[in-house]
């Protein structure tokens, strides 16, 4: 049994390509969900969402994104083999999260501390992943706060999407190395 620093440095993006095509059982999900709901909030906003994108609305996700990508880019900027990657990463995904934000109505706290609180709760979904792992990726294409998105996930006025989590079973690889340089070069004592 790993111990939680141990998690912590071994969190790694996975990328959709090197998920197996096993579904990811829903009463994990529901666990990685409970998981994220207990994130810190300051005035208890809790101000996550999170839409459960499966099946063929998968598909369709990656249609959505694709095209709304082109429509925004250039010619001479357009990619053809991120428009593909736009439109694969959800089918080789088990389930894709879309990670959103509930803005407090009363703003009562800024909302830098609403899309940290819904970062944190990111936070306890990918290290709870690991323990059934599953592997994860945090992407913020362009078009994820377009009008057609929010059609697509039934966004409210005041909520907004901010990135999709790909997820799928995965095996860990321990030969990934975190990239970081030491934490006490990042650290003064006042």
């Amino acid at each position: 049994m790993k111990n939680i620093s141990e998690y912590i440095k071994n969190r790694r993006s996975i990328y959709p390509e090197q998920f197996s095509a096993e579904e990811i059982k829903t009463e994990e999900i529901l666990q990685l969900l409970e998981n994220a709901n207990y994130a810190p909030s300051h005035k208890l906003t809790q101000p996550w969402r999170f839409k459960i994108i499966s099946g063929n609305k998968k598909t369709e996700l990656g249609l959505i994104l694709a095209n709304e990508m082109k429509a925004k880019t250039s010619p001479e900027q357009f990619s053809e083999h991120t428009y593909n990657k736009m439109i694969s990463r959800p089918e080789k995904s088990s389930h894709v999260i879309a990670i959103c934000m509930l803005r407090d109505p009363k703003e009562s706290v800024p909302e830098w501390e609403e899309i940290a609180a819904v970062s944190m709760a990111v936070q306890n979904i990918w290290l709870s992943a690991a323990d059934f792992g599953i592997g994860m990726y945090w992407a913020t294409p362009k078009p994820s706060s377009s009008e057609i998105v929010s059609t697509f996930l039934q966004l409210e006025n005041n909520e907004r999407c901010l990135g999709f989590l790909y997820m799928g079973y995965t095996q860990f690889n321990p030969e990934l190395k975190a990239a970081r340089t030491p934490a006490e070069d990042k650290v003064k004592w006042i």
